[in-house]
């Protein structure tokens, strides 16, 4: 399986391979609406697939390298991997779309831990990682990258649009942000600051409509009671997994999540 480009917040690097053992079918057109690290695009290798996101930097970032992959190959290797370029490169604010996929993608490869990390005025805040044996770009990858973008559609809207775009035979990966920090304390007011409790209606109403609409239909989100009231037409996983947050392993703890799939849908060939 192609590895993702960068580390995103919440991705599913763990998750890729379960859905690509059991539910993908090279048939299928996938559309991820929370593309964020495209995890399960990069796993499934798809022929045909739509990548939505919100953030613009994402999709500009997809969209250079499936262009301009050489271009960004060249420009990249001219970079240094230290502590000053990282801080140069972090401060400035290009202009250009291409100018701002190569800071993206220099960012994301040598921040702390690979995170990509915005404050609230949506900026990247992300300290030098400090790993200077690391090459600030590796071609190969890319250059695979980019043949699989290929094969992608590449949009910047809200998940509800990209949905739109779905039909009968697709599977539609639906990824929301969401935080299992606080599954059994505060759960919804937690996660209010980074998907509202509305966008998660809207996100449950959108999963069964396009069910209805004859696409198989496969969820993460939190696992807790108010969520799996959402989805009681799905049938549900539930996932655990060791997080990975912690720069520690002593900080590490085991989580659950929840996978819904749409219901009698849940077979690799639909």
């Amino acid at each position: 399986m192609a590895a993702p480009l960068f580390k995103w917040p919440g991705g599913k690097r763990w998750l890729a391979p379960l859905i690509q053992r059991e539910f993908w079918s090279s048939d299928r057109r996938l559309i991820e609406p929370f593309a964020g690290g495209a995890a399960v695009f990069f796993a499934v290798e798809p022929k045909r697939a739509v990548l939505g996101d919100m953030n613009p930097e994402v999709v500009n970032c997809y969209r250079w390298v499936r262009d301009d992959a050489a271009g960004l190959i060249k420009r990249l290797s001219a970079l240094n991997n230290s502590a000053d370029e990282y801080y140069r490169i972090r401060s400035w604010q290009p202009s250009s779309e291409f100018d701002r996929a190569v800071r993206f993608l220099y960012l994301t490869r040598l921040s702390f831990n690979g995170i990509y990390r915005e404050n609230t005025k949506g900026q990247f805040n992300v300290p030098y990682g400090g790993k200077t044996h690391l090459a600030v770009v590796q071609p190969s990858s890319l250059l695979k990258s980019s043949a699989l973008l290929k094969n992608a559609e590449l949009v910047a809207q809200d998940f509800q649009q990209t949905a739109e775009m779905a039909e009968a035979g697709d599977l539609v990966y639906l990824d929301p942000p969401y935080t299992t920090a606080h599954n059994n304390n505060g759960f919804v007011k937690y996660n209010a600051k980074i998907f509202s409790w509305q966008d998660q209606e809207r996100l449950a109403q959108t999963a069964a409509a396009l069910v209805d609409r004859g696409c198989l239909v496969i969820a993460s989100n939190a696992h807790h009671d108010s969520i799996h009231a959402l989805y009681s037409a799905f049938e549900v996983r539930h996932i655990n997994r060791f997080s990975v947050i912690g720069a520690k392993k002593t900080y590490r703890r085991q989580i659950t999540e929840s996978l819904f799939v749409s219901h009698e849908r849940g077979l690799r060939n639909g």
